[in-house]
């Protein structure tokens, strides 16, 4: 079974994101608002959690077992990472929280030696 979890991590928002801090996603239903819908207990659920939690949401039919028989993008793929100006932080247990990239939390898991940095993926080229 694949995994898209990881441990000590902010995954810094993508170079190319066309905001400048966090935003709520405003259009119901999409990838983007019911992750971020889901996130709003921050520390709550891990990676893995999130993605499954998010395909049910939208309708999604399959097992978590079937769900992750196949590779899935992790979160630097998100929306929002990519168009919605959040990073996504892991603890030590692998749950994460969304964190405002303007807030003093973001500057601060930023200078922290011991946290790994994975830039969100880029939107474009």
């Amino acid at each position: 079974m694949y995994t898209t979890n990881y441990g000590d991590t902010l995954i810094t928002v993508s170079a190319d994101c066309p905001v400048a801090g966090g935003t709520t996603p405003e259009k119901p239903g999409t990838i983007a608002a019911v992750q971020h819908a889901l996130l709003a207990a921050p520390y709550a659920m891990t990676s893995d959690d999130l993605l499954y939690e998010a395909h049910r949401a939208r309708g999604g039919e399959k097992s978590r077992e079937d769900f992750f028989a196949t590779p899935q993008a992790c979160l630097r793929a998100s929306p929002l990472v990519k168009q919605f100006g959040w990073g996504i932080h892991h603890d030590a247990e692998g749950r994460i929280a969304l964190v405002d990239p303007r807030s003093d939390s973001y500057r601060r898991l930023l200078a922290d030696a011991s946290v790994k940095k994975t830039p969100g993926m880029r939107s474009k080229r």
